[in-house]
Formats: C-alpha cells, sequence, structure tokens
C-alpha cells in the first residue's frame, strides 16, 4: 500500500500522510554536515541479534567472496582496506591473500563490532590485520594509500552510498583494485509465494526507504563505481536456493526481526499484524516442500586507471 506523504517546513523532514491500512511508503531526509552524516544510521542496527547474524554470515558468505577476491589476483604483501568490516566479515580472506607481508586495516563506525572484529583476528591469529573505527563517509586516511578496497554488504544498510563508493576509491592508489559484495532485495521470494512475507518485505523497504537506503543497489554498483572513476569493471550476479535445514533459509526471518521495534515505532505496521505474519513466516520456513530463493548477489571487480590514463582521460569501460 502507497501513502502520501506532506512535505513539512522547509528544511525540516517530511511529515506522513494519513494512512488507512497497516503499511505505508513515506520518506525523510537524512542531513548533512560537512563530510559526516549527523545521524548514524545502519539499517539492521548492532543489537546482539545483528552481531550473531554477522558471525554466521562469515561462513555462509565465504565461498561467495572467495570466488570474487581470487579474480582480483591480491598479490602477497599489498596493504587493502576493508570498509564496514563488521564483526568479522571478510578479514580473514582478505587476510590470507596478502599474507604475513601484508596489511588488512578493517574500518567499522560501530564500537562494538570493532572489539569483536579485533578478538576476531586475535582469535585466528591475523597479526597483519588492524581494526579501527572509523566513519564509512570519511575516513581521514590518507589518499592513494592502500592497493585495494573491499566492501561487502554496506552500501545496501546505508543512506548515500555514492558518497562511501567515491571515498573507498579515493583511498586507493592508481592502478589499484576495488571489489564489492552488494544486494538486491527484490528476488528474495518463496514458492509457493507467501503474502505474510510480501507484507513484510514491503512494511521493511518503506522503513529502509524512510532512511534513504535502497534495497536494490545491488544492480547499481557497476555505475557508482564508474562514477568515482573505476575502470575495467566486472560484475557477476549470483542467486542461492536455500533447502530446508539451510542456515540462510532463515534470514528473511532475522531480517524482520532485527527491524521489529522500528517497523512498529516508524508506523509501518501494527504490532498485531507484524507478529501474526512473522508466525506465518516462520512456520512457511519450517515446511520442507517451501523452496526459498535468495536475494542477487552483485561482485563487482575493477581498477585504477594509472596516472597516465587518469591525464588521458576516462576510460570506456
Amino acid at each position: 500500500m502507497r501513502c502520501a506523504a506532506r512535505r513539512g517546513p522547509k528544511g525540516g523532514r517530511s511529515r506522513p500522510g494519513e494512512c488507512t491500512g497497516d503499511y505505508r511508503d513515506i520518506a525523510t531526509t537524512v542531513h548533512v554536515e560537512g563530510n559526516m552524516a549527523e545521524t548514524d544510521i545502519y539499517l539492521l542496527g548492532r543489537g546482539e541479534a545483528e552481531v550473531e547474524r554477522l558471525k554466521r554470515q562469515v561462513m555462509t558468505l565465504a565461498v561467495d567472496s572467495e570466488a570474487q577476491l581470487d579474480r582480483i589476483g591480491i598479490q602477497q604483501g599489498e596493504r587493502v582496506i576493508d570498509i564496514g568490516c563488521g564483526p568479522g566479515g571478510a578479514l580473514h580472506l582478505l587476510a590470507e591473500r596478502v599474507g604475513a607481508a601484508g596489511s588488512v586495516l578493517g574500518i567499522d563506525r560501530g564500537r562494538h563490532f570493532v572489539e569483536l572484529a579485533r578478538r576476531f583476528a586475535v582469535d585466528r591469529g591475523l597479526s597483519q590485520v588492524e581494526v579501527r573505527e572509523g566513519d564509512a563517509y570519511a575516513t581521514r586516511l590518507p589518499k592513494a594509500s592502500f592497493d585495494g578496497a573491499h566492501l561487502r554488504l554496506l552500501l545496501v544498510n546505508v543512506p548515500e552510498p555514492e558518497r562511501i563508493v567515491r571515498e573507498a576509491v579515493s583511498l586507493v592508489r592508481p592502478g589499484g583494485w576495488v571489489a564489492s559484495f552488494e544486494a538486491d532485495y527484490v528476488p528474495h521470494c518463496f514458492d509457493p509465494p507467501l503474502p505474510a512475507w510480501t507484507r513484510l518485505l514491503a512494511a521493511y523497504a518503506a522503513h529502509a526507504h524512510a532512511q534513504g537506503i535502497d534495497l536494490s543497489v545491488g544492480r547499481r554498483i557497476h555505475h557508482l563505481f564508474r562514477n568515482a572513476g573505476v575502470i575495467d569493471v566486472h560484475v557477476d550476479a549470483i542467486v542461492h536456493v536455500f533447502p530446508n535445514g539451510h542456515e540462510r533459509r532463515s534470514f528473511p526471518l532475522s531480517l524482520i526481526k532485527n527491524a521489529r521495534d522500528a517497523l512498529v515505532e516508524g508506523r509501518f505496521v501494527t504490532r498485531e499484524v507484524l507478529d501474526a505474519d512473522i508466525e506465518a513466516l516462520e512456520d512457511y520456513l519450517s515446511r520442507p516442500d517451501v523452496q526459498v530463493i535468495s536475494n542477487l548477489f552483485f561482485r563487482l571487480t575493477g581498477r585504477l586507471p594509472q596516472q597516465e590514463q587518469r591525464r588521458a582521460g576516462p576510460s570506456a569501460s
């Protein structure tokens, strides 16, 4: 259901219009001062449920991430940065490729995530990994100081992804590489379809839109990186079908549960409807005859032009 939004005073937040149903689609403005966002927005939050989900994701996404990193040809001794590393993410995969002579710097804005990522590195003996608290929009790190920059499932959870892409690209030396692994939630579905999931995803999408977040950013990352000056861009997309018992089969449920309070507080859904639809989703996911199809994952790799190419102008890639 779509509902109109009335614009507030100039420079202020828009106010939602009257809505006669349970779900609505409203927009809000993310105010920015200088290079720093006023509000730290991470769509899935940083509570313990999200921490546990991200820890599981370290393993469940490893194979897909390894295939992406392998095609880059990362060399031993390289210095790379992982922006939005979370409590571990792909730090171990990057560390394996740069070796003991290289270095991996993980950056995350959440202090708790940073502490967990440091513990993640120590527990695995990754002495070449350092993790710092930092702002992906403005890292304040020296420009062109890394051989490569990596981002995984960051842009789909934050507003203004183009600013983060520009910052990431600016940190990479001429001739260096970038890698982005991003989602597009639109294809995430079940067969047979479940009306409760359709409603829940609509509420979640409205919640994301209200914070300026694009759940389909994955399909746009090729434009974002090209516009930031990246050449030799290569993108592929992957999708999975999760059988009964697979850990990722429960992702739709954890997605909604992590945002449960925000969905109600933002009035994207009533508590009663939300609880009923979550119960229906839980029951549905337990059925072996239900096919769960993942969202699309877009994997981008590219490189920065050498100084000579920059002077000659943008590539036609």
